[in-house]
């Protein structure tokens, strides 16, 4: 094709400096260590299109088969719509903090009374683009529980069990209907969070999962949400093979990334809310 200068990359190990993007056949089955780097490369900001999908963009044909990852035949999702949903988290959140500003604070005074320590709780997670950061909750554990080096076991002070005896009785209710999730809040107007994506998770878990599972980074290719697909979905999970399959739903996620399946994640999470769903 004219004007395309097509550099072969043999190696996972390649030189990619100076390239514009990257094109792939993703209707193969890639080894693991390609499906880490290719996911590097679109955390980095290297584009990664499907070789078909890119064809059809520079010769103007189509010649479809089938539909393979998302709508538009790349791995990043639709940067209009991602710029939009970044100015309006921020907006909403703004006016959130200010009406719910009471709410919190009655929060924060239960969780004081209830158990000694302070109301919020912080954990390093890792976020967008595999950037790690800071998230806020409302503490729902003894403070002592939420101290890894008092457990001697980072990874399993991380995981929350169905009854977990650590959980105070006011953190049971409020991760039940999931108001342990509103200084995030916070995090939206810090730009780190959005209202609706895929869940943080904590970096000692996401060390793990990302060992285990090849293509696990890819979810940080949108911003961390308050709820997701996954939470509406599937609910909470820790193990591997669990998180395996609660993968699939931040991938649905991503591959689907529009105005809609926000609206629909609201809906459910407002059920979420009130039922309860996938708590622990």
């Amino acid at each position: 094709m004219k004007n395309v200068h097509w550099v072969p990359l043999d190696t996972v190990d390649a030189d990619v400096s100076g390239l514009s993007a990257i094109a792939v056949d993703l209707r193969t089955d890639l080894p693991d260590e390609w499906d880490s780097r290719l996911a590097d490369f679109a955390l980095a900001g290297l584009p990664v299109y499907h070789s078909k999908h890119l064809q059809e963009s520079l010769t103007g044909r189509v010649e479809l088969e089938h539909l393979s990852e998302n709508s538009f035949g790349s791995l990043s999702p639709v940067s209009a719509y991602m710029t939009f949903k970044h100015t309006a988290d921020w907006l909403t959140a703004l006016m959130a903090v200010i009406l719910l500003l009471p709410v919190l604070l009655m929060i924060s005074l239960l969780i004081i009374l209830d158990s000694p320590g302070s109301p919020i709780f912080r954990q390093r997670r890792i976020g967008y683009r595999g950037r790690p950061f800071v998230v806020w909750k409302f503490r729902t554990m003894s403070v002592a529980a939420t101290d890894p080096s008092d457990s001697g076991d980072a990874r399993t002070a991380a995981m929350t069990s169905a009854n977990d005896m650590r959980i105070t009785r006011v953190g049971r209710f409020l991760r039940r209907s999931r108001l342990d999730e509103l200084p995030q809040i916070i995090n939206i107007l810090k730009r780190e969070m959005s209202w609706i994506g895929p869940r943080p998770e904590a970096e000692v878990l996401s060390q793990w999962y990302e060992a285990e599972i090849p293509f696990y980074r890819y979810r940080h290719i949108v911003r961390p949400g308050l709820s997701g697909w996954a939470q509406v979905s599937q609910g909470h999970v820790a193990e591997v093979d669990a998180v395996r399959d609660k993968l699939y739903y931040d991938f649905y996620y991503i591959k689907h990334f529009s105005p809609w399946i926000d609206i629909l994640i609201i809906a459910r999470t407002i059920r979420t809310m009130l039922t309860g769903f996938g708590a622990r």
